[in-house]
C-alpha cells in the first residue's frame, strides 16, 4: 500500500502561489521539485507516485512534504551548512597583510606583488588576492600625488579660489604659465591591426628629433580665451616680453590679476611690474599645489588634441599646430568653472597606514 502525504492545508492563495512559482524560468529546477512535490502531496497523491513521477527517492518526498507542513515555503529552503572551517582569521589575515605591505618588499623586487605577499605570509594566494580585492588595493596600478608644505597654504588658496568665483569689479583675472620643452617629433603614425585583431593607432617605435619649443600662455578665465607666445627658450626675458604682449592686449582701463605658480623666471620681477604700478598684482599659488591654476586645464587639452601621437617635420610645424589650436579654441571660447569644493595640501587618501589604523 502506498503511503499518503502529510495533509498539506494550502489556501487558494498559497496554492496559486506554489504554481506561479513553479512555472516561473526565475525558480531554481532543486526549487521547482520541491514544490511540485508539494504540490503533488496537496493533491493527495501518494508518497511513492510522487517520487516516482519526479525521479526522487522515496525519503525526498517525505523530507520536503513534511517540512512544508511544519514551516510553509520556508521549510523548503536549505538549512545553513556549516562547512570547511576556515583556514585564516578574517581579521587577524587582514591586518597581516595591510601591514606586509608596508614593509620594504623582499631582496630583488622593487614592490610587492601577489606571490610574493603569499610565500612571505605562508598563505595561498588567493586567500592574499581576496583581502587586496576587498580594501580596494591594486599592486600593479601607480599614481602619482602632489603634498604642499607651504605653512601660508589656506591663505594663497583661498586667494586664488577667491578671484576664480567672485573676481573683482572692473578687473580682468588671467591665468598664466608655461609649457616647456614641446618636442618637435617626426614619428609615422597610423592604424593597424593588433594581434588581438582590433584596430588600433599605431606608431613607428623610431623617431627624429627636431627640437623643442617653449609656449607662454595666458588664460582669461571669465571669457576662456587664450593669448599664446612661443619661445626658443624660456627665460626670465621671455616671460616679461610675453606678458608685455598680454598686457598690450587686454584693456588699458582695467586691473590685471594674473595667477602664477612658484617658478623661478615668475618671481624677482619687482623692476618689470614697477612698469604696470597699480595695474598690474600677481599671485602665486602654494608651492607644490601649481593645479590651482586653470591654465594647467587648457595644457592639458593641447597636449591630448594637438600633440600626443602628432607628427611634426620641424619646429615651424610645431609652432603652426599650437597657433592653430589657439585659434580654434579662442573662436568657441568655453571657459572653465571651478567646482572643486574642497581645497587640501594634502591630497592623500586611505593610504595603507590609515587601513591599518
Amino acid at each position: 500500500m502506498s503511503r499518503k502525504a502529510a495533509p498539506l492545508p494550502l489556501t487558494d492563495d498559497e496554492l496559486m502561489l506554489v504554481q506561479a512559482l513553479i512555472r516561473s524560468p526565475q525558480t531554481p529546477q532543486g526549487q521547482a521539485v520541491r514544490l511540485r512535490v508539494v504540490e503533488l502531496a496537496h493533491a493527495g497523491t501518494a508518497h511513492q507516485e510522487i517520487a516516482a513521477a519526479l525521479g526522487i527517492a522515496l525519503s525526498t518526498v517525505w523530507k520536503w512534504s513534511t517540512r512544508f507542513a511544519a514551516r510553509g515555503l520556508a521549510g523548503l529552503r536549505d538549512l545553513p551548512r556549516s562547512g570547511k572551517p576556515p583556514v585564516y582569521d578574517k581579521t587577524e589575515f587582514r591586518a597581516r597583510v595591510l601591514h606586509a605591505l608596508e614593509t620594504p618588499p623582499p631582496e630583488g623586487q622593487a614592490a610587492w606583488d601577489g606571490p610574493a605577499l603569499a610565500k612571505h605570509l605562508e598563505a595561498s594566494p588567493d586567500a592574499v588576492w581576496r583581502v587586496l580585492r576587498a580594501e580596494g588595493i591594486s599592486l600593479s596600478r601607480r599614481r602619482s600625488w602632489c603634498v604642499s608644505t607651504d605653512p601660508e597654504f589656506t591663505a594663497k588658496a583661498a586667494d586664488i579660489v577667491g578671484l576664480y568665483l567672485d573676481p573683482p569689479v572692473n578687473a580682468l583675472v588671467i591665468s598664466v604659465d608655461e609649457k616647456p620643452s614641446i618636442q618637435a617629433l617626426t614619428r609615422p603614425s597610423g592604424y593597424v591591426h593588433a594581434g588581438s585583431g582590433k584596430i588600433v593607432r599605431g606608431y613607428k617605435s623610431t623617431y627624429k628629433r627636431n627640437g623643442t619649443l617653449t609656449l607662454f600662455a595666458a588664460l582669461k578665465v571669465a571669457a576662456g580665451e587664450v593669448i599664446g607666445r612661443t619661445s626658443e627658450t624660456k627665460k626670465r626675458a621671455d616671460f616679461q616680453a610675453f606678458m608685455d604682449e598680454v598686457v598690450a592686449e587686454l584693456p588699458q582701463d582695467k586691473e590685471l590679476h594674473v595667477i602664477l605658480d612658484n617658478l623661478s623666471t615668475h618671481k624677482k620681477n619687482e623692476a618689470w611690474l614697477a612698469k604696470y604700478e597699480g595695474r598690474v598684482i600677481f599671485h602665486f599659488t602654494p608651492t607644490s599645489a601649481s593645479w590651482l591654476n586653470l591654465v594647467e586645464v587648457w595644457f592639458g587639452l593641447l597636449t591630448r588634441k594637438a600633440l600626443r601621437g602628432a607628427s611634426f617635420p620641424d619646429k615651424a610645424a610645431l609652432r603652426k599646430a599650437i597657433e592653430d589650436f589657439i585659434g580654434c579654441t579662442n573662436g568657441n571660447p568655453k571657459p572653465f568653472v571651478w567646482r572643486k569644493r574642497e581645497v587640501r595640501g594634502a591630497q592623500l587618501r586611505n593610504t595603507i597606514v590609515n587601513l591599518c589604523n
